[in-house]
């Protein structure tokens, strides 16, 4: 039998065919062991560090960085014979076969079996999205001085290092460029990645489900103050709670009302297929572009564990570190246009949603409360939500019982004791 061993890119989940090869942690000559990450690869959901399935010393490496390729393609080949000779082994979620005793590669050390002496071949410590930066600026890690800790790169060490290399800024690509000068007047970037799945998903959701979108503006001021009532307490002193996570306590408790809202449509099998479970989406935008990943079985969780399970989704979306079963089963969607200055839209459905609910700004806007001769103007904190939904599953009477029932719990928080 050969020593030579081909590793071919292999399907990370949800049935993607293709991914990119953002970097590779290994060089030909290299000695590897079983489970030492040695290529980051980019889905179209996310961004994912795969581990090598031998031990033994690397060949050859079939695949250049920069380069997508389909699932089952050659992308690294190990020769396992000699010192370092091993059985493959079989990749099960990513780690090795039961039996063998290998090493951990430690994040942010240097991986095992690599000379410490071997400074071109080290990997430099950067987060996925600094990396794109990097790529995108034409500027090499390893020229990088990096001033986070332990040695990572920041965002601010790759803007820096491109400064020293075009200290002067570059033409906006709308100007002419000057005569005899070396100006763009245009750019162009190869649709890949997380913006490639974006365009297609939101191109099959425009075109197969009939969108209907509702408004809502909402005095909230009533549940602002039941934040501070919350941050307050022990229990949640650890964590910063934004508005959303009472918008989303809000659409869960709504739903339970309206399960039309928590619907598929099986084309198939001709069958709407009604979730006793709610994977609530919340739309993240992004160095990678905009992805959905999902808190699973959100419904059945507390406020206190909805806070952490989505401070927990914010911070691992930001890292660029979600995986594709973050974003795969969700049910419903948020997305929180709020944070871009925005007052309102009409979101389109994540494929294979219902409903996706869209929360805009808030804003301290003068509002008529009281009634009669108590009736009088006051600042309030207000918001409007916009409600789209899929036409198939839910008709004008059910999106308007939802999108009515969440702005009722938020105008009154007391009526989710009900």
């Amino acid at each position: 039998m050969s020593s030579l061993q081909r590793f071919n890119l292999p399907d990370v989940g949800e049935g993607l065919v293709e991914a990119e090869i953002l970097t590779w942690s290994v060089r030909p000559g290299d000695t590897v062991e079983v489970n030492q990450i040695i290529v980051e690869i980019e889905t179209a959901k996310a961004a994912v560090e795969l581990p090598s399935p031998y031990a033994g010393v690397v060949k050859e490496l079939h695949v250049k960085e920069g380069e997508t390729v389909s699932v089952g393609t050659p992308i690294i080949t190990v020769d396992t014979a000699g010192p370092g000779d091993a059985a493959p082994a079989m990749l099960v979620g990513y780690g090795p076969r039961e039996g063998h005793s290998v090493r951990q590669r430690r994040r942010g050390g240097r991986a095992p079996g690599r000379p410490e002496s071997s400074p071109g071949h080290a990997r430099p410590s950067a987060k996925p999205p600094v990396r794109k930066l990097a790529k995108d600026l034409g500027v090499s890690l390893h020229s990088v001085a990096p001033s986070g800790p332990g040695g990572v790169i920041t965002r601010e060490d790759v803007h820096r290092a491109a400064a020293a290399v075009q200290p002067g800024p570059e033409p906006l690509a709308v100007s002419p460029a000057p005569a005899g000068g070396s100006g763009r007047r245009e750019t162009r970037v190869p649709i890949k990645g997380v913006r490639r799945q974006t365009a297609r998903a939101m191109t099959a959701s425009a075109f197969t489900a009939p969108h209907v979108t509702e408004f809502v503006t909402v005095d909230i001021t009533e549940t602002m103050r039941l934040r501070e009532v919350v941050s307050a307490r022990r229990e949640f002193r650890h964590l910063r709670l934004s508005p959303l996570l009472f918008v989303a306590r809000a659409l869960l408790l709504a739903v339970r009302r309206t399960p039309e809202a928590n619907t598929a449509w099986d084309e198939a099998a001709r069958e709407i297929v009604f979730k006793h479970y709610v994977n609530l989406g919340i739309a993240a935008a992004t160095d990678r572009g905009l992805i959905v990943p999902n808190i699973k079985d959100a419904d059945r969780m507390s406020l206190l564990e909805l806070a952490e399970a989505l401070t927990t989704l914010a911070e691992t979306a930001r890292s660029g570190k979600s995986i594709p079963h973050d974003m795969s089963d969700g049910t419903i969607t948020i997305t929180n246009i709020g944070t871009f200055g925005v007052d309102t839209g009409t979101p389109l459905l994540n494929p294979g949603e219902a409903a996706i609910l869209a929360v805009g700004t808030i804003r301290r806007t003068p509002w008529v409360v009281g009634s009669g001769a108590d009736e009088r103007i006051e600042p309030r904190s207000t918001v409007q939500l916009a409600l789209s939904f899929d036409h198939r599953l839910m008709d004008g009477q059910q999106g308007s019982q939802l999108l009515s029932d969440i702005a009722a719990i938020l105008t009154t928080p007391g009526l989710a004791m009900l």
